[in-house]
């Protein structure tokens, strides 16, 4: 069952819920399609969090059973099958708690927003590289297991394998709501390919996570204020890349923001994609300003994803994967980076908005 503090907090909004459907149940709700566009979202959020407690309530009940079968069991087999069971309903609880904490965040304006993320290698040169495709398939995976759409924007391959550097466009059903706690410097810890006396390493890479600039965010860019080169692609993609100007180097100049695309054949295609990430790069840095402007930095830069930040660790001879914001460790990391991290990304927009709401109120 729910604890106090959750079933406090879901009783207010499975009340809502009623309304809400009421509302929609009225014919007159037609004629306002705006409204009725509010409500339908409202609707579909209140109604998933009616879901998972009624799930709950089920794996709850079924984990009470279970525990009164283990006190009048002798049966040694019966006992066993009971008890793992109840370690697989009390996951399984664990998980839907969780995902249940998460949706009790309230929505954001930005949840669904498209976001580009970069991915470069940080220190420990080649291994640091390889790890960056190790974060490139676990996020590429993650965004197939939620029905994202992945598009790449520039990656700069390293001869060793994996990249120096990875930009792509995330889309889909709250995608900056669950990626952008991903922002910061992930570690990782494990025997490279190339170590021959069987020795542990240590390297880093580190992840932005911007959200896409709607039409009516992105600034006028004056075309004087950029200087633009071009010159010849590096790495795979035939004779035509190697031979032709097509990649694009766009410098903004007020700001001394760079951004480079090589990935299209077209010079115009690659400067098309070199521009967004130049809008999505210059927008957030005036949001970033206009945050520090404002009283509330506090509030605004917990968990903001520094990149000087080391966020997370990679323990790959202990299969442990740590999150040093949350203090959550857990042993699955195959399983993770095979794409399996909602449960992690679940937790974090749980703990930042607990983070938040005592911030508020502290300064209150």
């Amino acid at each position: 069952m729910l604890d106090e503090r959750l079933a406090k907090r879901v009783e207010g909004l499975l009340s809502r819920f009623q309304e809400v459907e009421t509302s929609l149940g009225d014919p007159a709700i037609f004629q306002d399609p705006s409204r009725y566009r509010d409500l339908a979202q409202e609707h579909a959020r209140l109604g998933k969090i009616k879901d998972l407690v009624q799930k709950i309530e089920l794996t709850s009940s079924q984990l009470k059973e279970n525990e009164i079968l283990l006190k009048g069991e002798s049966d040694p087999d019966l006992i066993s099958f009971i008890k793992e069971d109840v370690d697989t309903l009390s996951t399984l609880l664990t998980r839907i708690k969780a995902e249940l904490e998460s949706l009790l965040v309230p929505p954001d304006p930005l949840d669904n927003r498209n976001v580009i993320m970069e991915i470069r290698a940080g220190t420990g040169g080649d291994e640091a590289a390889i790890f960056v495709g190790d974060c490139v398939r676990m996020y590429q995976y993650y965004a197939d297991k939620k029905g994202w759409k992945c598009e790449l924007l520039s990656a700069a391959p390293s001869e060793r394998g994996g990249f120096k550097e990875y930009i792509m466009v995330i889309s889909g059903q709250q995608v900056f709501r669950l990626l952008q706690y991903e922002a910061g410097t992930h570690r990782v810890q494990r025997i490279p390919a190339t170590e021959t006396q069987g020795r542990v390493h240590t390297s880093a890479v580190t992840i932005a996570v911007l959200p896409e600039p709607t039409e009516e965010e992105q600034l006028n860019i004056n075309l004087d204020d950029l200087r633009i080169d071009t010159f010849r692609s590096s790495g795979a993609g035939g004779q035509h890349v190697n031979t032709t100007d097509s990649a694009v180097r766009i410098t903004h100049i007020p700001t001394g923001v760079v951004v480079a695309c090589q990935e299209e054949r077209s010079q115009h295609k690659n400067r098309d994609k070199a521009m967004r990430l130049l809008s999505a790069k210059i927008v957030e840095e005036k949001r970033r300003k206009e945050q520090q402007e404002m009283a509330a930095l506090r509030s605004s830069q917990v968990g903001s994803g520094d990149r000087s930040e080391r966020i997370r660790t990679y323990n790959f001879p202990q299969n442990r994967i740590t999150d040093h914001r949350i203090g959550v460790t857990l042993y699955h990391l195959g399983e993770m980076l095979e794409g399996d991290i909602d449960e992690l990304a679940q937790a974090l927009v749980t703990y930042f908005y607990e983070q938040k709401l005592a911030g508020d109120e502290n300064n209150q």
